[in-house]
């Protein structure tokens, strides 16, 4: 079923075609997993995180509601919401230092920095707003275009280059700051 068009596929998850719904888990799991993982740096967060996106993505169906089109783009948007609401509830954890990917060949002093540089970055990007958090991620980490950023965002492409232009800013006054 993996070569279903996103159209078929969200069609038949309306009906709760189990198939479907499998599917759509399948395609879209490990990105919301690692998305959530990056902005949380807790892997049973970023479970939750998956988990809960799935859940609120079927009460949606069950209610008539949901994606109309875009099915990447309203999981990212319900995945960033739970992310937005986890930091609003909670003061920020401690970083896991296992979440980090190094080289494990590579010199204890350069992992060592390499996680304080990991750190900072993670710290300051909690400063920014959700919005500015959310575009940085996907447009830099995730990889998307600014039209995909936009169609998540429920935002012109124009608001979307302008969020990069001022969390990179804020971003570098930051890091500069810091040393």
């Amino acid at each position: 079923m993996s070569s279903i068009a996103e159209e078929t596929l969200l069609r038949l998850a309306r009906r709760f075609d189990q198939a479907a719904l499998a599917e759509l888990y399948d395609r879209y799991n490990n990105g919301i997993y690692y998305y959530a993982l990056r902005l949380l740096g807790d892997s049973s967060l970023a479970e939750d995180c998956a988990a809960e996106t799935f859940s609120r993505l079927l009460r949606a169906l069950h209610d008539g509601g949901g994606p109309t089109e875009n099915i990447k783009a309203y999981l990212y948007r319900s995945a960033h919401n739970w992310v937005t609401d986890y930091y609003r509830r909670t003061p920020p954890l401690p970083l896991d230092p296992e979440v980090d990917i190094i080289e494990p060949e590579s010199d204890p002093c350069i992992q060592a920095e390499e996680n304080i540089i990991q750190s900072q970055v993670r710290s300051a990007l909690r400063l920014l707003t959700a919005d500015q958090r959310q575009v940085i991620t996907l447009r830099f980490i995730e990889g998307w275009e600014f039209e995909q950023i936009a169609a998540s965002l429920q935002k012109p492409v124009g608001a979307v280059k302008s969020l990069q232009h001022r969390a990179v800013s804020a971003l570098q006054k930051m890091l500069l700051k810091n040393g």
